[in-house]
């Protein structure tokens, strides 16, 4: 149990953690691992070259790179110089990262060169956009380019007054300070700046490290990108919490990530479902050691009960948990407990985080009744500052009162415990009747030969919109689309069975391990000419 109170923001927790944990191993990263004492020194020793390089309070700073000990560091010690953190999607191309660092006018970037063949500084560049918020460029890992400096250098540049002005700044922190810009997907439309604060963050995900059962010496394996709302403030922070081992992971490969867990003993793994059910599929998996496994958090608008299932027989996990929540909300808004039953926990997001009000709204605006489908809407710490530079966009999302649309439909019943069935933007008509995805992927994956699924609407000249699946086949084979589509028939009403199916070897992703339906939907139109 931790002897230390927990501080309400960032450079507080890194100087707990150090004082808290010390020889404990905070991270270990390919070759490089370090105890929270060491780590405490290289952020501060970060910070000061912040210091140096005349980043002031509120600036904004960016980081432009893959999961590593360095995106750690160099996150952290934004904070410890009183800076704004501005993570950048490693999937961006130059022309979108330079919206976004535009966008949050960044004064200093860090970044790779090499990851994955990709020199983002010549990305950067080479996109005919120009930063000129942008004084310095600072390379964490790969070659040095012109113009830019490597972070060596870059740490050179702090002294001693520097680190004495770090100190000062650190003192000045407090938990309603504006923590962190972080940008949407940017899967429709261009990419807003959610701007969270430090506060919330270490609240709410305090409360879901608990849940989980974290403890000194625990070993999280960190798949989720550290530039995504869950990978910094469900990994990174519960880690500093809580004196556990940061596993950085940049890209979820299977087997990878099996020999990972065998080799650096995980014991606390967060991720999407289609992480798991990857796993789980792996015709190999029993080739593995997973014992170490105790503890996982998963969530999204569909977590199948046979994914709980497997992550409980198949993986070994001791405590299986669902949760919910977005960019918009600090990452969390509602969580189940581990007491919960089995079926709870596989067929619901849990509940609301202490301090967090939730309620359903339909069409017409009146709040719905338990047991029926509304739109979520949230308020309460949880709920972001705004959308930068867009006062328009936050009172569309932010009402006058403090509620939040958040978009997603659910049902909540009479213990406030919600079911997410879609996201109200992927809902399609068919016929009159309203269908949502993620109860049609629900079902189709209990068929035995259905790995993964993932359903969207597309037109139809008759009914509106027809449903159309991309299946996964499972391990155990791969189905015939008319005799799969012939059992949908016999187990779901006639207006959900998908109309079109299409057998892919693997669905597209985002960064964060999401679907990416947006790219299906493109993918179906030619299929369909």
């Amino acid at each position: 149990m931790n002897s230390l109170p927990l501080p309400d923001n960032f450079p507080a927790l890194v100087i707990r953690a150090a004082n808290e944990f010390g020889s404990t191993e905070a991270i270990s990263d390919g070759e490089v691992s370090f105890d929270f004492t060491e780590m405490g020194r290289r952020i501060e020793e970060t910070a000061a070259g912040l210091v140096a390089s005349g980043i002031e309070p509120g600036d904004k700073v960016g980081l432009w790179a893959p999961n590593s000990w360095e995106w750690v560091v160099a996150g952290m010690a934004v904070f410890r110089a009183g800076a704004v953190l501005v993570p950048v999607n490693t999937r961006f191309k130059g022309r979108e990262a330079a919206f976004v660092l535009n966008k949050a006018r960044v004064k200093l970037l860090f970044t790779v060169v090499g990851f994955l063949g990709n020199d983002y500084v010549s990305d950067l560049r080479n996109s005919g956009e120009t930063v000129d918020s942008l004084t310095d460029i600072i390379v964490l890992r790969g070659d040095v380019l012109p113009e830019t400096i490597s972070f060596e250098e870059f740490l050179s540049r702090g002294n001693n007054k520097d680190l004495d002005e770090v100190e000062q700044r650190t003192a000045r922190v407090s938990g309603s300070d504006l923590g962190l810009i972080m940008f949407t997907s940017g899967t429709t439309g261009l990419p807003k700046g959610v701007m969270v604060e430090q506060g919330p963050i270490i609240r709410g995900f305090s409360h879901y490290a608990r849940e989980l059962g974290m403890r000194q010496g625990d070993r999280m394996l960190i798949v989720n990108p550290f530039f995504h709302a869950f990978g910094f403030n469900g990994a990174i922070n519960p880690c500093f919490i809580h004196g556990a081992t940061m596993l950085p992971h940049p890209i979820f490969d299977v087997p990878k990530v099996l020999e990972r867990i065998e080799n650096d003993q995980v014991t606390v793994f967060p991720g999407p479902p289609a992480i798991f059910q990857g796993l789980i599929n792996h015709s190999e998996l029993d080739r593995y050691d997973t014992s170490s496994l105790r503890s996982a958090l998963t969530g999204a608008a569909n977590v199948p009960v046979e994914t709980v299932v497997g992550m409980r027989e198949r993986l070994g996990f001791e405590t299986v948990i669902t949760a919910y929540g977005m960019t918009e909300t600090h990452g969390l808004v509602t969580i189940c407990s581990a007491d919960d039953p089995p079926d709870v926990v596989a067929t619901t997001s849990g509940k609301a985080l202490p301090g967090i009000e939730l309620k359903l709204i339909d069409d017409d605006g009146n709040e719905v009744a338990a047991g029926e489908p509304g739109e979520l809407w949230v308020r309460g710490y949880a709920v972001m500052r705004g959308y930068l530079d867009e006062p328009e966009q936050t009172a569309e999302t932010i009402d006058g009162e403090g509620w939040m649309r958040t978009g997603d439909i659910c049902v909540m019943n009479s213990a406030g415990y919600i079911d997410i069935t879609d996201r109200k933007k992927d809902m399609f008509i068919n016929g009159g009747f309203n269908v949502y995805p993620a109860e049609i992927e629900r079902t189709m994956l209990e068929h035995s030969l259905v790995g993964q699924v993932a359903v969207i609407g597309v037109p139809d000249e008759r009914l509106g919109e027809v449903g159309a699946a991309f299946v996964v086949p499972s391990p155990q084979g791969t189905p015939k689309v008319a005799d799969l589509l012939g059992w949908c028939r016999e187990e779901m009403a006639n207006y959900k069975v998908p109309r079109y199916c299409w057998i892919v070897e693997a669905l597209p992703l985002n960064p964060s391990n999401k679907v990416l339906k947006t790219e299906l939907r493109e993918h179906a139109t030619e299929l369909m000419r």
